[in-house]
């Protein structure tokens, strides 16, 4: 029994357990006794598709949090409402300048992010950033780090971050990301952040959700040489250069400089556009005004000759067809009679008494069955 006056009993602890129940909570500050009924918080209501509407389009970040929460649900029951509340907004989106950013691990994509959210919110904008974190292959689990790493702009009250785990799908960007993009749009969010692990398909999948798409690069780490055999600087619109201060920033206009003639020699991201590489520092600021400048520039560009409109509609219906083929999966993966032939036709296989083609053309009759035959 715990004699610290700082902690209690909670309530659900059952009385007279003895040692089957050792547990004490402490005390908050300013805490003067246990939670009783009077002083009890209330309960977190349930809000309904206006609610989060109204909440949303009035720029209520909390309830904007909890519509996210919503969408990002994997409960059957949730999606009927995350879809009723996307219909309701959808005429609110559309309006945000939508930027894709990718680059290795340590190039500094969430510094240089929080340094151009910063100077955006300073500016008259309202800045959403996207970040998804890479969940791990054993576990499952990410870290959501994003809104440690971007601690001052995190506290801006005219900024709003979202970090969320990929779950290995599709690089971490799916529907649930879109609509994500679609609900920060109704809330007032003129400048969309989206930042990509910078792995597997993630760069193609972020480049099919923005308009523009920053390629963030450092110097000495072989990003030009791995850019072109992933061929991430064909997808990208420009080349960041960062940590251009100090001892760093004579190899750096170096890098730039490179980066550039090979930009020459490849075919352009965006029609009309010609892609260049530039530099700048997160650290000390230089470089930041004049590379948001480049991006309002390629916006005017784009909306000038038509690529713009024609981007965001070959967006939308690549959306369905994402969509449809999501649903798809997820009735492969819930149709019990196709787990157990799977499972059947796995162990044949790892046994060695059926071969690997066979076994994959047994798994497809059985799909086409089960989901295309069903009520023949």
């Amino acid at each position: 029994m715990s004699t610290d006056p700082n902690t209690y009993q909670p309530d659900w602890q059952p009385r007279g357990a003895g040692s089957k129940y050792a547990g004490f909570v402490m005390r908050g500050v300013g805490d003067t006794g246990a939670p009783t009924a009077a002083n009890a918080q209330p309960a977190r209501r349930n809000l309904s598709i206006d609610d989060y509407a109204q909440g949303i389009l009035s720029g209520d970040r909390m309830i904007l949090s909890r519509a996210i929460t919503l969408i990002e649900s994997n409960a059957p029951k949730h999606f009927d409402q995350a879809q009723a509340l996307i219909q309701k907004l959808l005429p609110y989106t559309g309006k945000s300048m939508r930027v894709g950013i990718t680059g290795v691990p340590g190039a500094g994509k969430s510094t240089f992010i929080e340094a151009m959210g910063t100077w955006l919110c300073n500016n008259g904008h309202r800045v959403a950033v996207l970040a998804v974190d890479p969940s791990s292959s054993v576990t499952k689990g990410s870290i959501l780090g994003d809104k440690t790493r971007m601690e001052k702009l995190s506290r801006d009250k005219r900024a709003f971050i979202r970090p969320s785990p990929s779950g290995g799908t599709l690089g971490g960007v799916t529907r649930k990301s879109r609509e994500t993009l679609l609900l920060v749009e109704a809330a007032g969010y003129d400048v969309v952040l989206v930042e990509t692990v910078g792995v597997g398909q993630s760069e193609t999948t972020v480049r099919n959700m923005v308009d523009y798409f920053l390629m963030v690069a450092l110097t000495g780490a072989g990003d030009d040489l791995q850019g072109i055999k992933k061929g991430i600087m064909e997808l990208a619109d420009s080349i960041l250069v960062n940590k251009a201060d100090g001892d760093n920033k004579v190899r750096a206009q170096s890098a730039r400089a490179d980066f550039d003639m090979m930009l020459h020699y490849l075919r352009p991201a965006t029609e009309g556009w010609a892609s260049r590489a530039y530099t700048c520092s997160s650290l000390t600021g230089e470089g930041i005004p004049e590379m948001w400048g480049v991006v309002e520039d390629f916006f005017k560009t784009v909306r000038g000759n038509g690529v713009f409109e024609r981007r965001r509609r070959e967006q939308v219906l690549r959306w369905v067809n994402d969509m449809a083929e999501e649903h798809l999966h997820r009735l492969i993966d819930e149709n019990a009679t196709i787990a157990a032939a799977k499972s059947r036709i796995e162990a044949d296989v790892a046994d060695g008494r059926v071969p690997p083609t066979q076994a994959a053309k047994e798994i497809i009759d059985v799909m086409e069955r089960e989901l295309f035959h069903a009520g023949a």
